[in-house]
């Protein structure tokens, strides 16, 4: 357990949660045993299970949250909208309940709240990835700047914003709009780096991006996103197929589909 204390003013730590109680506990007690303390802790459930949303109000009893919850499960994009309307800092922590933040956290942390709070023109710092951003320009204390032009080819391009744990402006949504609802959770992902890109989001990358943050999902618990087998394959004919296939639509949708940052 870190003994120095960090406390964190004027940020909230956002946790979206469904069905993974277990997970959750594990993810507040990693913050409990780092020593960190956040200005306030928003947990926002989607419509779990009633054997989890009473496991949720025992964790109460021994961490200091705030649960906001839903009567039924309504999808990843509005447990992100209703999320983040609940914060009241001028900064949040976004992170699922899957992940579990490691000790070099509280120092790179404390890095990136520094750089946040002094280039306004920052609005988000990421933390973890499954793979490095393609494009980026060493900025300093670790991190690079995620850079984007039109005639980039990486189609990774796109993934200039991510719902992996990020540091973002609590007026975040009132830049680059709500995440679109009713959707498939990646397709509201999706949509949400399409209106990053269209309305000039700026951000940083941390460089150990496998620092910071372990995913870890359980057979008890697994992973709720579900995505297309095609999406996956390793098959080289359909992986050929597969990045054409997002080379021309990534392009196109960021020149001509526009996302409204009051939808």
């Amino acid at each position: 357990m870190d003994t120095v204390k960090h406390i964190y003013k004027d940020v909230t730590l956002l946790i979206t949660h469904y069905n993974r109680s277990s997970s959750l506990e594990r993810l507040l007690k990693s913050y409990q045993d780092l020593n960190c303390e956040f200005e306030e802790i928003v947990v926002s459930d989607d419509g779990s299970k009633p054997e989890h949303l009473k496991a949720l109000k025992e964790l109460l009893k021994s961490y200091a949250f705030r649960l906001v919850t839903s009567p039924v499960n309504k999808g990843l994009a509005n447990n992100l909208n209703k999320g983040q309307r609940a914060v009241k800092t001028p900064l949040t922590l976004y992170v699922q309940e899957d992940f579990i933040p490691l000790p070099a956290f509280t120092t790179h942390f404390a890095d990136a709240l520094e750089m946040m709070r002094a280039q306004q023109e920052l609005d988000i710092i990421r933390f973890y990835a499954y793979s490095a951003y393609p494009y980026l320009k060493p900025y300093k204390k670790g991190y690079s700047e995620m850079v984007i032009k039109p005639w980039f080819t990486n189609y990774r391009k796109i993934y200039y914003y991510t719902d992996h744990p990020h540091l973002r402006r609590s007026s975040f949504l009132e830049k680059f709009g709500h995440y679109v609802e009713g959707i498939k959770s990646d397709k509201a992902e999706y949509l949400m780096c399409l209106s990053f890109i269209q309305h000039k989001g700026k951000g940083l990358f941390f460089d150990g991006y496998k620092q910071l943050f372990l995913q870890k999902n359980s057979t008890e618990e697994p992973s709720t996103m579900q995505r297309s087998n095609w999406r996956q394959s390793r098959n080289p004919i359909v992986a050929y197929g597969r990045n054409i296939y997002r080379q021309i639509k990534y392009n196109f949708d960021i020149h001509f589909t526009r996302q409204s940052p009051h939808a």
